[in-house]
């Protein structure tokens, strides 16, 4: 069993060690340790990172697992270590203080949701750039609502409150009522309990500051709903949290700069330019059907005519779905027409709604009959690809075929 120093001091940040076991693959290298200062992954806090130094070799930590026994990995620069050596184990203390202050700023957050909304936090993870938590509650969650909680969390942080961590085999009955949430039967003894006077009493393994205005500020920076109870809470704390904030404050200023008007708010800058977006999309619409009804109209002098019927066949360079949007203009506006087009793979069959005598659906399927590929659609509309023949090709097959349906 690995002896775990952070949980008799949070704050230890060096020590020295004696390697157990190893396993060497290449420049990678996993070592046991019998005590370490290094916190497993777990309970949704990363593990730490650091350097494991001995004679003639160094760790590069970036992975610690391991409850009973705990394995640090990581690159190995020098010779590869053995058993029974000594070691030294510097912790990557700015990565650890950080989390240990998001760690705790979870533990009020929580505690504050549930004290306003009665939501019990159901997850819980930490991540390099923000945390989150997912909390049961079945009501409708609002900005106002989360800010209060925020505003609540803030001041149990400015208040200082000591934060307390001790270790029962058994837990008193007493203390057992104020925990937050219902102790797992999963949870054994010895039970570690992290209590903020006043504020929150929980079960926990991860390291903790020592008081809460340690945690520096807590800033939720988003929610949502992930299914009908349960939501998502993201936040920030401490250092995370200004970095957090100049980031976002530098992508506000760099987007209010690239607007016509710079001046603020946001905002305001975002609805004028979607006005703008708008205006231009209705003009580009009104070019667009003018462009239509003139090809249309010079398709249509072209046309042929079998049994009475204009046919429109033709080959086309646009992508299907532009091909498709004109083509249902130009038999939608032209009655007594059929359009025939085929581009790069693929063919669209169309008519208007007064050529009773054909099916486009039936037209299709007896067209990839002969030329293969695959394709569905309706009465009035139909699309096909995967031929193996060239656009010009399946355009007078369907063509032949047509005539067969229209000709007396």
């Amino acid at each position: 069993m690995t002896e775990k120093l952070f949980y008799a001091d949070a704050y230890l940040r060096e020590t020295e060690a004696v390697i157990r076991d190893v396993e060497v693959e290449r420049e990678r290298v996993r070592v046991l340790l019998d005590r370490t200062v290094f916190y497993p992954e777990g309970g949704g806090q990363p593990s730490d990172g650091g350097t494991i130094v001995g004679e003639g070799f160094r760790i590069l930590v970036n992975s610690v697992r391991g409850k009973e026994e705990v394995w640090h990995e990581g690159k190995l620069e020098g010779r590869p270590p053995e058993p029974g050596e000594s070691v030294r184990l510097l912790l990557d203390w700015k990565w650890r203080y950080e989390n240990m202050r998001q760690h705790t700023g979870q533990h009020i957050l929580s505690a504050v949701f549930k004290e306003l909304y009665d939501a019990n936090t159901t997850g819980f993870q930490i991540f390099e750039t923000h945390n989150k938590i997912e909390i049961d509650y079945s009501g409708e969650l609002t900005w106002e609502m989360v800010l209060e909680a925020e505003r609540r969390a803030n001041e149990v942080v400015w208040r200082n409150v000591p934060v307390r961590i001790e270790v029962y085999r058994e837990l008193p009955e007493e203390l057992r009522k104020e925990l937050r949430k219902g102790l797992s039967d999963k949870v054994k003894p010895p039970i570690r309990i992290v209590s903020i006077p006043g504020v929150d009493v929980t079960p926990c393994g991860g390291t903790h500051v020592r008081n809460t205005g340690e945690v520096g500020f807590i800033k939720v920076v988003r929610f949502y709903r992930k299914s009908r109870k349960l939501w998502r809470i993201e936040f920030v704390c401490g250092g995370r949290a200004l970095k957090y904030l100049d980031e976002l404050l530098g992508d506000y200023w760099e987007s209010l700069d690239e607007m016509p008007n710079k001046n603020r708010p946001l905002l305001e800058r975002v609805r004028d330019l979607k006005a703008e977006v708008k205006r231009l999309e209705e003009e580009k619409d009104d070019l667009r059907r003018e462009l239509w009804r003139w090809k249309a109209k010079a398709l249509l002098e072209e046309a042929r005519e079998i049994g009475g019927v204009r046919v429109v066949s033709y080959v086309e360079e646009a992508p299907m779905k532009d091909a498709q949007a004109f083509v249902v203009y130009l038999v939608d506006k032209n009655p007594n027409t059929v359009a025939l087009v085929a581009g790069e793979n693929y063919v669209i069959f169309a008519k208007n709604e007064n050529v009773g005598a054909v099916s486009m659906k039936e037209l299709l399927r007896e067209v990839l009959s002969e030329a293969g590929g695959g394709g569905g659609g309706s009465e009035v509309l139909a699309r096909g690809g995967g031929f193996a023949a060239s656009p010009g090709e399946v355009l007078e097959l369907a063509l032949e075929k047509l005539r067969g349906k229209l000709s007396p």
